[in-house]
């Protein structure tokens, strides 16, 4: 059975509510601590995370739930906010997530633990399992308790209250990286056929089906094939050369694509079902549309169109992004947008997929909206410029800064000169520490594999963030509070 806090008390176990934490400390775990002890100690925050984290529960192959009331007990799912948190706040490998779990005093205290002797310790993959059981939407909710917790303790008002504030947000997008290699036609292709190899001996094993065993052979001798397709590109070999080598290349690649589409075919006559060799049938379905490819581009002097191309095998959301940054020519991964408001709490995101900015800038203004709606303005970069968006935003919030691109005409000019709008303007770049404070929490590259683990981690980095800016307040606070108890500094005679 899971529960999101054990109710029964072990000797020695601490309340997180009493925990003392140093509001001098300048690192980054007692700030998070800080955060996540002021939901735990403010009861209405509680109640409502707690309820939302009771969704958070693993689930069978075929999508259903696990009954909670059977089974042994898992991980509270209180633990696993706590650990999630750190990880992305601390922008953490899960080695380190398992080393401070089990050694740092304080934060075992926050997941339950005694002073006392206590034997748990957490495992590498148990960390793995539980942390991918959040879902984007369930972080969203939680993300949104958390900034009306820190527009209450900056208003100095209650947590209903602080939605009544006049809040003004700024809007901007970065790219999160997926991890993956530099793509090329070649090595993609590299990519297809060894794992198509690989997966298919593993599944020619399980079935007893024979023709498989010298998959390693078969392995090496494509990559001395690859290797010699690239020196012969390295050392401007002639062109008949040249294509000789790329026609032995496609022809080793399409020889494994057919051996694969033979052992499908041998699977599906003993009845092997379609979810079994979904990730062998994916890699081998590669193999063909990537020699396609290189035979168009290389052989026939075609251009592959932009919305042909494959990124990566691995991560196939990667997207090809040029952003015009100086130096940085190029990046693979996933635009993602974010909305701050004034006191620097991100108040919501999006992971946009396909979709560059001002394709965006209508459907997070009206989801900011309606989660607060309080909202009163809302900034942009001239990259959310569209006709649209400019007769559009200002139906949804009071005051709009989108400036325009290229020339403008009298009546343009005219409301780009409104001190509102240029009041807007010189804040709006503030959200760039927004974006570094992201990136330095773990959103400079993605390690989570699929589009789901993409939008997860992302969500949850956002979270992290929150909280840590949460707790960076209440460490102000306590601060300030002591400076004023110990009175003036007064230097000696």
């Amino acid at each position: 059975m899971r529960l999101v806090q054990n109710p029964q008390k072990s000797f020695g176990q601490v309340d997180i509510s009493t925990i003392e934490l140093d509001s001098r400390s300048r690192d980054d775990i007692p700030q998070l601590l800080q955060g996540l002890q002021h939901i735990y100690r403010t009861p209405a925050l509680r109640e409502a995370v707690f309820k939302i984290l009771e969704e958070v529960r693993p689930r069978k192959d075929d999508g259903k739930e696990v009954s909670l009331d059977n089974g042994r007990p898992g991980m509270e799912q209180w633990k696993i906010l706590v650990l999630g948190v750190l990880r992305l706040g601390l922008n953490a490998d899960y080695d380190r997530i398992q080393e401070l779990a089990n050694q740092h005093r304080t934060i075992r205290q926050f997941l339950g633990h005694g002073d006392w002797y206590d034997e748990e310790r957490y495992g590498l993959q148990r960390l793995r399992d539980n942390l991918r059981l959040f879902t984007p939407e369930i972080l969203d909710r939680i993300n949104q308790i958390v900034v009306q917790a820190g527009l209450a303790l900056v208003t100095k008002g209650p947590v209903g209250a602080a939605a009544l504030e006049p809040l003004h947000g700024r809007c901007d997008s970065f790219v999160v990286e997926t991890c993956v290699h530099y793509p090329t036609d070649l090595n993609l292709l590299w990519d297809a056929v060894r794992k198509t190899l690989s997966l298919g001996y593993a599944l020619a094993q399980s079935w007893e089906i024979t023709g498989w065993r010298q998959y390693q052979h078969h392995q090496r001798a494509f990559k001395r094939q690859y290797r010699r397709l690239q020196k012969a590109k390295q050392r401007q070999t002639d062109q008949p050369t040249l294509e000789a080598e790329y026609l032995n290349y496609l022809m080793l690649a399409l020889d494994h694509g057919d051996r694969a589409g033979q052992l499908l075919q041998q699977l599906r006559a003993k009845g092997v079902i379609a979810a079994e060799t979904a990730e062998f049938e994916s890699f081998a379905g590669y193999i063909g549309v990537l020699a396609d490819q290189i035979d168009r581009r290389c052989l026939r002097g075609e251009t592959i169109p932009h919305e042909e191309k494959i990124f990566s095998l691995f991560q196939p959301h990667t997207e090809w992004i040029n952003k015009g940054k100086a130096g940085v020519p190029v990046e693979l991964g996933v635009r993602v947008h974010i909305v701050e408001d004034q006191h620097r709490f991100i108040l919501h995101h999006q992971v946009a997929q396909q979709r560059t900015d001002e394709k965006a800038a209508i459907a997070i203004t009206r989801e900011t909206k309606a989660r607060y709606p309080s909202l009163r303005a809302m900034s942009f970069d001239k990259g959310y410029h569209s006709p649209d968006n400019q007769q559009t935003l200002p139906t949804l919030v009071e005051q709009v800064c989108l400036p325009k691109k290229g020339r403008l005409n009298a009546q343009e000019q005219v409301r780009e000169q409104a001190d509102s709008f240029k009041a807007l303007r010189h804040c709006h770049s503030r959200v760039e520490s927004a974006i570094n404070a992201l990136e330095h929490s773990g959103l400079d590259v993605c390690p989570d594999h699929g589009i789901d683990g993409f939008k997860r981690y992302v969500a949850l980095a956002v979270v992290a963030r929150n909280l840590k800016r949460l707790g960076a307040l209440i460490q102000q606070t306590e601060r300030k509070a002591a400076e004023r108890k110990r009175g003036p500094y007064k230097k000696a005679a």
